[in-house]
């Protein structure tokens, strides 16, 4: 076939399986979207900002497992995508990112909307090209995909001059496995680390499996509860890990680090051994890396060899594939009990019922913990929830156990406030069958409402909870223990959110009390496109526990039990 570039981009798309992708057009970009029109197999979904696309990418990956894409035009489209390029690559999200550019032959001169997006995109993303050669275009596209998907996922980017895109070749789809020099992702242990792995789980007597988000990446939930019931081996779980293993399995025990249960940051201090699996010792999971898990061997298994020995030193490091890596170990693993230990975390875990606000909280006011909570009660904890950033992803984190892998969405190494409704957008383009949940504060929504329209225009089912204290709640919170309640440039003016989103022709309801959250939930249910929920919380709530940044792990603040204010 005789085909432009642009329509080599489209006819390898298609042929990557991909069926929906996200963007925005403009004049360098014109020719990719003209030939969309000859592949209808393809939906595009126009964003308001080309930030949401990204997300939008993002989100669909993590819902999926498989590539999101997403596309804009050079210069201003081009750098608008950045953030959330940078988002997917903090969290190893597969997206593959399609820009425009202007013609080969302006390329430097300074010409209208020419940015050189493959300089700014060198630190964020897995890999990028500029395709200066119409004939590379289809191998190019297909080696995009294959390095977002395989070893550490990430971000890739495909800059097209605008004359490529219009320059005709013989199409030829590049069939057949993509080899590349010097990318050789990992994917098993040696015999001598299985050995040296296997000795120390049998001699430990305290315990701790570390699970994060390569649990889901590489499909490993089963090994992972395999692993755990085999040796009665309690399970921390990183934010991104939530659901790798069901929160109400026994051995879980809930979530790490700085806003983590405390039951979990004691069993951490407290253990003799840690199991890493898929996850990479950030500064939030571990607090002052000097006194961190002093007593403990360790063994970190993770896709990529770069994470190994980076933050905490270990005494096992595995590089592989953690599926792969795990089936090697489990026939080895022999059957165990640490009821002593298990006994103690789970005194911990009782320690800490007793100063949850759920369950001495008092007075009319409407807490973001209940509504979380009552979210998951009426959900019944099967929704897919993706929340922004801030103290109300803190709570969904606390609040919303969640029973299977891939069910909570949230942008957790750049904190990307403005990731919650675009991202939930392209999850439910993902997962369509699925009940999704947008949970934002104020703040965090303010920054990518305008994507409200495209929710709209696309008839999106998702429902969006906005918990609404009128603050930038988690930095004032900060501001409150460290800043002597200097509240400077947190409280926020807000629009009145029910009628923004009647403006959008969006049905939308506001919550005050907790009685009504029930409602609220049957209201979203009850309209086939997106709900807008209002809830109107306590504007001074804190989210405890809290290890203050460079604190010791186990240093934590924690709210008072009853009778100890």
């Amino acid at each position: 076939m005789l085909l432009t570039g642009a329509e080599i981009v489209m006819e390898c798309l298609l042929r990557e399986g991909v069926d929906v992708m996200f963007g925005y057009p403009g004049g360098a970009i014109l020719p990719t979207y003209d030939a969309m029109t000859k592949y209808p197999q393809i939906r595009h979904v126009l964003v308001r900002h080309e930030q949401g696309a990204s997300h939008m990418a993002d989100g669909y990956a993590r819902a999926t497992g498989r590539v999101g894409v997403a596309i804009a035009t050079s210069g201003p489209g081009a750098t608008n995508l950045v953030t959330g390029i940078g988002t997917a690559m903090m969290d190893s999200s597969p997206i593959v990112c399609i820009t425009g550019q202007v013609p080969r032959g302006a390329i430097g001169s300074d010409a209208f909307q020419e940015i050189d997006i493959t300089g700014i995109t060198i630190p964020v993303t897995k890999h990028n090209y500029l395709v200066s050669d119409v004939r590379e275009l289809a191998y190019i596209v297909k080696e995009a995909f294959h390095i977002a998907r395989t070893g550490r996922p990430g971000p890739v980017l495909i800059d097209i001059p605008k004359d490529v895109q219009n320059e005709k070749t013989e199409f030829v789809y590049p069939e057949g496995e993509i080899v590349m020099r010097g990318y050789r992702p990992p994917s098993k242990a040696s015999d001598e680390q299985v050995a040296q792995a296997l000795e120390l789980i049998q001699n430990a007597k305290r315990p701790v499996i570390l699970a994060g988000h390569g649990i889901m990446m590489s499909g490993a939930s089963q090994e992972l509860r395999e692993l755990a019931e085999r040796a009665q081996i309690p399970v921390t779980l990183t934010l991104l890990g939530k659901g790798a293993l069901p929160e109400s399995h026994p051995l879980t025990v809930g979530m790490m680090g700085m806003h983590g249960a405390a039951a979990c940051n004691f069993a951490i201090q407290e253990a003799d051994l840690l199991i890493a699996l898929g996850m990479r010792f950030d500064d939030r999971v571990t607090g002052n890396l000097k006194t961190y898990s002093p007593n403990s061997k360790k063994i970190h298994v993770d896709i990529d060899p770069s994470e190994i020995n980076k933050n905490v030193r270990v005494d096992v490091g595995i590089a592989g594939d953690l599926r792969a890596v795990l089936s090697q170990i489990l026939p080895g693993v022999q059957q165990q009990e640490h009821r002593e230990w298990v006994g103690q975390i789970r005194e911990w875990q009782e320690d800490g019922d007793e100063r949850d606000i759920l369950h001495h909280s008092t007075g009319d006011t409407l807490l973001g913990a209940q509504v979380i909570n009552e979210l998951w009660k009426h959900t019944g904890g099967e929704s897919i929830t993706v929340s922004d950033v801030g103290q109300h992803q803190m709570l969904e984190a606390q609040y919303y156990p969640h029973q299977r892998p891939m069910t909570m969405i949230t942008s957790g190494g750049l904190g990307t406030m403005g990731f919650g409704l675009p991202a939930a957008i392209g999850a439910k383009f993902g997962r369509p069958d699925e009940e999704v949940w947008a949970v934002v504060g104020d703040g965090g929504f303010q920054m990518t409402l305008c994507e409200l329209a495209t929710a709209k225009q696309e008839n999106v089912k998702v429902n969006i909870a906005i918990l609404n204290n009128a603050f930038l709640g988690m930095v004032r919170q900060w501001q409150e223990f460290f800043y002597e309640e200097r509240y400077q440039a947190t409280p926020m003016f807000n629009p009145d959110f029910v009628k923004l989103a009647e403006a959008y022709d969006i049905p939308a309801m506001r919550v005050t009390h907790r009685d009504q959250i029930e409602e609220s939930v049957k209201f979203a249910r009850s309209h086939e496109g997106p709900v807008l929920i209002e809830y109107v919380i306590e504007k001074e709530e804190i989210v405890y526990p809290m290890v203050p940044a460079g604190a010791d792990l186990h240093a934590m603040l924690r709210r008072p039990k009853p009778g100890e204010e």
